[in-house]
């Protein structure tokens, strides 16, 4: 007999449909699976053998033929155990294979028959869905994962014996409710709230952070060991505007692939923060993999990833940064096919000044050379350092800055300006698809980027003082933008050129070799 079940994989980050096909036949007794399975895949003829005869049925010895389509596409994961046993059992009359047909199941088997939760529950619901297919199996654990797509009966099973007495009737089981308390805030990282009212000082620090975040810019900040550089980049999501539905389900669908889903799997409505230890290999980085997996840059999107310490990092997992920067997403090539991860996020990036840290610093004398100065700068590339628009400094304060008691500005309120600021940019960039001014190309700048006469004779002169290049000429005009933005001024005035320029001026990290 035959039958034809629906499952599905994951192809980055999207759902996969897969048609499992069963075929039972008279002949000497086999079990075998076809249509590119990983190791996993073919382990799971074991476990769902096993769970079968533990679920209280015993099978006739026949030859056993499983065939995975589509069969061009390698499929990996034990979230096919369930439509392999249930296309088993359809296909030896056991279950009503009409019924079943029309649904879709998902989940790992134990040996004992029971049910595990899988990661992926989130854009294989999506997939369902997009496929018209009105109800999804899965395991008890996964179902506030899958509830999070409208439209959709979800049923949460334990075991594969229960399943059983639901398709012939002897069990009741009705759809999962989504429970309002089990979709809390499901943070992204494990940080506690931070808040710029903890910082003391850095006042041009924090207007540089809140200019990046207006305006979706990447920061880079040198400043000695101690001066806070840390500090004020995990309080950067603080200041992020909230998040829409659709930024949070691709955050919520990206960490259910990677299995980094937090338990009750609710909706993800925190803006990520990812800080990777400098040791980081180029696959942690971007992902990678046979079939590869969501690196930082793709776990950071739509939110931060600071990277500290940024020249101890290797200088080709660097480079690979580039792409991402530039493009908004990240794609990796593999034999069986072509993976595309989204990796929208903002950089934030933290350096000494020199190997020691105390290059120009008023407390300590600087113990490196010129030609050890000159190496560490180095092994951060011009095009890196290109792709990040705000440069700052970040002094050692003083004794009583550290300790007064005058308050300083929270989060929340920096967070309205930054949204109102985003809110101008949303409006205007829209019908070119992009949300933030930083993701202008030069025509967009031309278009949107109107400079006073003033502003005009002064960029001007600094361009030519400065000897800068056309790249960065737009960056500092993106930058003025959005302090415009900020500001609510129709036009860039002399004002917003000023402050754009500190932050590129005074920080050329390949002019450290001459301060010396």
């Amino acid at each position: 007999m035959f039958a034809k079940i629906f499952g599905a994989a994951t192809a980055g980050i999207d759902g996969i449909l897969i048609e499992v096909e069963a075929d039972i036949a008279n002949g000497l007794p086999a079990f075998d699976i076809v249509g590119l399975p990983d190791a996993a895949v073919k382990e799971s003829k074991e476990r769902v053998r096993t769970a079968i005869k533990n679920s209280g049925i015993k099978l006739p010895p026949k030859k056993i033929t499983i065939n995975l389509a589509p069969a061009d596409l390698k499929k990996d994961g034990c979230g096919l155990d369930l439509p392999i046993a249930v296309s088993i059992l359809a296909a030896y009359g056991l279950l009503p294979q009409k019924r079943c047909g029309k649904a879709m199941f998902a989940g790992e088997l134990s040996l004992e028959g029971h049910l595990r939760s899988i990661r992926g529950i989130l854009p294989i619901a999506i997939q369902c869905r997009r496929q018209e297919i009105r109800e999804l199996f899965i395991p008890e654990g996964n179902e506030q994962e899958a509830l999070l797509v409208d439209g959709l009966e979800v049923y949460s099973i334990t075991s594969l014996a229960e399943l059983i007495d639901f398709f012939n009737e002897r069990k009741k089981l009705y759809p999962a409710l989504k429970e309002t308390e089990a979709i809390k805030e499901n943070k992204a990282d494990n940080i506690a709230e931070d808040d710029f009212s903890d910082v003391q000082g850095q006042y041009t620090a924090k207007r540089a952070l809140e200019i990046a975040a207006a305006g979706g810019h990447n920061v880079l900040m040198c400043g000695a060991p101690g001066t806070g550089k840390t500090m004020l980049a995990r309080r950067m999501p603080s200041i992020l505007p909230s998040m829409t539905k659709q930024e949070a389900l691709e955050i919520t669908k990206i960490y259910s692939i990677a299995g980094l889903m937090k338990a009750g799997g609710g909706l993800i409505d925190s803006r990520p923060f990812r800080s990777p230890h400098h040791t980081i290999s180029n696959a942690g980085m971007i992902g990678g993999g046979s079939i590869p997996k969501p690196g930082e840059v793709t776990l950071s999107h739509n939110g931060v990833l600071f990277l500290d310490e940024l020249p101890e990092f290797n200088k080709i997992t660097l480079e690979v940064l580039r792409q991402p920067l530039e493009d908004g997403q990240i794609s990796i090539v593999r034999v069986n096919g072509a993976y595309t991860y989204p990796s929208n996020f903002i950089l934030v990036a933290g350096m000494n000044p020199c190997p020691c840290g105390f290059l120009n610093d008023k407390s300590r004398a600087c113990t490196c050379t010129p030609n050890e100065i000159k190496r560490y700068t180095k092994k951060i590339s011009g095009p890196l350092l290109d792709r990040i628009d705000i440069h700052i400094q970040v002094p050692r304060l003083d004794y009583k800055e550290m300790i007064t008691s005058e308050k300083t500005e929270n989060s929340a309120c920096i967070r309205r300006r930054v949204e109102k600021a985003r809110n101008i940019q949303t409006k205007r960039l829209s019908a070119y698809a992009i949300h933030c001014n930083a993701q202008m190309n030069h025509a967009l700048i031309k278009k949107f980027c109107h400079l006073t006469d003033a502003a005009q004779n002064m960029l001007g002169l600094i361009f030519e003082q400065l000897k800068l290049s056309a790249r960065s000429y737009d960056r500092i005009i993106k930058v003025s933008r959005t302090i415009a933005d900020l500001d609510n001024a129709p036009a860039i005035t002399e004002k917003h050129i000023a402050e754009a320029v500190q932050f590129k001026s005074n920080t050329d990290i390949h002019e450290m070799e001459n301060i010396v």
